[in-house]
């Protein structure tokens, strides 16, 4: 009997340069999601507190960079709902399809829907699927690899290589559209991108569907499945009379992300390691992700920063006349994916050629908040101008050291989590990791309400060296969690 197209790419190593065809479609999918979210997020913030005469909602800054940063924390605490889906009711596989079905309605809402319904139901839908959607594509692409394949961090940086094409076409496709013809075109081109990133997928999908991500690996019995279900419908509705209400505030939503994605992360890790479902070693890697998931959540309350403070930097401190135009200020978002197209192939072939004498992931972890200390440390010279007068090129240096930072956690981390995940829990690992990236992206927001022009160099001060003290403990403690990972590096 014929081998299937999967299990071609699993006894070939020719495939798509040297990796499994299902690679090039998970990228592919993952490109265009990406392109999706980031054009839709390179506009989001302006587009709050823009005044209704420019086409915005004429809400204020500090309820724009808060609603940006519940939104960036809501994406990736989703993911624990994406997993947990995938895990229990339909698999890896059909949950990814699912989800992209979601984003794109979510960008199908805030296309069509006027005001701030549209802006909701847009992100709501964005949220739970771009959650889910990354999730289940890093689950499934770790299923392509045997546990002990040295190609996996490889595939992760290739994979993440092609995340970052769309992060960098999206924003400059959906400023453009602004520009031209208003908000609201530029978040239909990002329904357009998801719309061809679905027909991609589908087309290749035969590559992609392997035995362990078709079906759950912990499925609900029926009795299960019924409590589940009245339990969610009584949380949705909970949740949409507190929204209609009206006592939640804008200004709040990041911080009360916080504390729920502290919340679920706490219950998710107690949940997997007092499971009678997992052994010795596999417990013992689930307590050696836990500084891993500090050290990532750091990482990524500066990052996300490019969407709030460095949103209000950009359309208020840059000067943005560059070859005689006048850029918009959502293109700097597409500098650093422009650095990841460049040198995530470099880190890629780096890692390859060191094989087994690659750094561990824990230095890996411990050099990207430190990079990324030093990043927001570098503002501090441009500190306490005149608005309008940071050079272009400082923006541009300093999003390098994002980008450098970003590539020593990001990729590594989606990676690290799906060798550490015990079988039952493959899925809910990998949401563990988002739920960093989720904690992370909200405190973003939370953190924003300490900035203004006049007190930037305390607030990059602090935050550039509090990352810096995280790099060194976690550089110093670098021999217990590698002992702990039994074997994984």
């Amino acid at each position: 009997m014929p081998p299937t197209p999967f299990e071609a790419d699993q006894r070939g190593r020719g495939g798509f340069f040297g990796h499994p065809w299902g690679l090039a479609n998970l990228a592919g999918v993952e490109m265009w999601e990406r392109f999706s979210f980031y054009g839709m997020q390179s506009l989001l913030a302006f587009y709050i507190y823009y005044s209704v005469s420019d086409g915005g909602l004429g809400l204020s800054e500090a309820a724009a960079t808060s609603i940006v940063g519940a939104y960036g924390g809501l994406v990736y605490l989703s993911s624990v709902l994406g997993g947990w889906i995938a895990d229990r009711l339909l698999g890896s596989e059909k949950t990814l399809l699912s989800a992209a079905i979601v984003v794109m309605i979510g960008h199908l809402a805030l296309a069509f829907l006027p005001g701030i319904p549209g802006l909701a139901a847009g992100l709501v839908c964005v949220a739970l699927g771009g959650g889910s959607l990354k999730t289940t594509t890093s689950t499934t692409l770790g299923d392509l690899y045997a546990p002990l394949d040295n190609r996996r961090d490889a595939a992760f940086s290739i994979y993440y290589m092609g995340v970052n094409i769309g992060a960098l076409i999206g924003p400059l496709g959906t400023s453009a559209l602004w520009g031209w013809k208003g908000f609201h075109w530029g978040f239909g081109l990002a329904a357009v991108g998801m719309a061809a990133g679905l027909i991609q997928y589908v087309a290749m999908r035969h590559h992609t569907v392997s035995e362990s991500s078709s079906k759950p690996t912990n499925p609900l019995t029926k009795e299960q499945r019924r409590k589940w279900t009245i339990g969610l419908l009584v949380v949705v509705v909970a949740l949409a009379v507190v929204i209609a209400s009206g006592v939640i505030k804008a200004e709040a939503l990041s911080t009360i992300v916080v504390i729920l994605t502290s919340l679920a992360a706490l219950v998710l890790f107690a949940v997997i390691l007092t499971s009678k479902n997992i052994d010795v070693d596999e417990r013992s890697r689930v307590y050696s992700f836990i500084p891993m998931f500090i050290a990532s959540s750091v990482f990524w309350s500066l990052f996300q920063q490019q969407f709030t403070v460095m949103a209000i930097y950009s359309d208020q401190r840059l000067n943005r006349h560059v070859f005689g135009m006048n850029l918009p200020p959502s293109v700097v978002n597409s500098i650093n994916p422009v650095f990841i197209i460049i040198f995530a192939g470099v880190f890629a072939a780096m890692w390859t050629a060191l094989g087994d004498r690659q750094p561990s992931t824990p230095v890996k972890f411990s050099l990207g908040t430190g990079i990324m200390g030093l990043a927001f440390l570098a503002f501090i010279p441009f500190s306490g101008g005149a608005d309008g007068t940071v050079p272009f090129w400082a923006i541009i240096v300093i999003l390098f050291l994002f980008t450098m930072a970003e590539l020593c956690i990001s990729p590594v981390g989606q990676s690290l989590s799906t060798k550490l995940a015990p079988r039952a829990y493959h899925s809910q690992m990998v949401a563990l990791y988002f739920l960093s990236v989720s904690l992370g992206s909200a405190l973003a927001g939370t953190l924003s309400a300490f900035y203004s022009t006049s007190n930037e160099v305390p607030y990059f001060l602090a935050i550039g060296l509090g990352s810096i003290a995280v790099g060194a403990i976690l550089f110093l403690a670098r021999r217990p969690i590698i002992k702990l990972m039994r074997g994984v590096n």
